[in-house]
């Protein structure tokens, strides 16, 4: 059986993080590790779905490009998500790395996915921000990365080679904050990922992008099984209009 789907923004991250929670990884790590869930708009979602509530994606928000052509502008001062054991707690970022091993999980979104699924993260900061801060240390320690990632992220260039040529040092002129690129080393999750995750299908992207209240969606091909199909067919269809989702109001 086959089906079609068209994901907006907002409805594409809220089925990421729902894959993202379905790791196994991740719900290793939700029984009896540590998951560090970063800033980040997707990653809001993510933060949401482990601890099952919602939270203020506005404060959570990092990193992103916005009408105003701005890189890593933060609006509100939250804090990571750190769940141990399943369970909120508040650690400084110094002890909080020190008490990370194998089998916890770090979880640090993207701005850009190439096509042989490498995925880049921004950095505005001299120091790296959260690459430095936890990323690093993370592989250092063999704590397992997940990256949740959007499809409308996907661009033609490789990531590595954009990180040799970007720099903030290396731009003379910028629309916003210049930045370097980070190459991130992990589980990759996007939109088709979190389907195969789901359920016993096959997806594949079909188109990007739209007009209107279709600006940034995605659109996608389910294959598989009759019931499997039908199954994600209908989470995709039943995802509510999130606050900021494009269709909000028009469904």
């Amino acid at each position: 059986m086959k089906a079609c789907v068209v994901l907006t923004p907002n409805r594409s991250k809220r089925l990421i993080a729902k894959g993202v929670a379905a790791l196994p990884q991740v719900r290793t790590a939700l029984s009896s590790g540590t998951i560090v869930v970063t800033l980040g708009t997707t990653n809001a979602f993510v933060a949401e779905e482990l601890l099952g509530r919602p939270i203020d994606r506005g404060a959570f928000a990092a990193g992103f490009i916005d009408d105003r052509y701005n890189l890593n502008q933060r609006v509100g001062e939250a804090r990571e998500v750190v769940l141990r054991n399943g369970e909120p707690v508040e650690l400084k970022p110094a002890s909080l790395i020190d008490s990370l091993g194998a089998g916890d999980v770090l979880v640090k979104g993207a701005n850009a996915l190439d096509p042989w699924g490498t995925a880049g993260v921004l950095m505005g900061s001299k120091t790296g921000g959260t690459v430095g801060r936890y990323v690093v240390p993370a592989l250092a320690r063999g704590v397992d990365l997940v990256i949740p990632v959007g499809l409308s992220k996907t661009v033609h260039s490789s990531i590595t080679e954009l990180a040799r040529t970007l720099g903030a040092g290396r731009i003379e002129l910028s629309m916003g904050l210049a930045c370097g690129i980070y190459p991130l080393v992990g589980r990759v999750v996007t939109e088709i990922d979190a389907l195969e995750t789901l359920f016993p299908v096959t997806a594949t992207q079909i188109t990007n992008g739209g007009v209107g209240p279709g600006e940034g969606a995605v659109s996608l091909l389910i294959e598989g099984e009759v019931e499997a199909v039908r199954r994600a067919f209908d989470l995709v269809t039943g995802l509510p209009n999130e606050p900021g989702d494009a269709l909000a109001g028009r469904a």
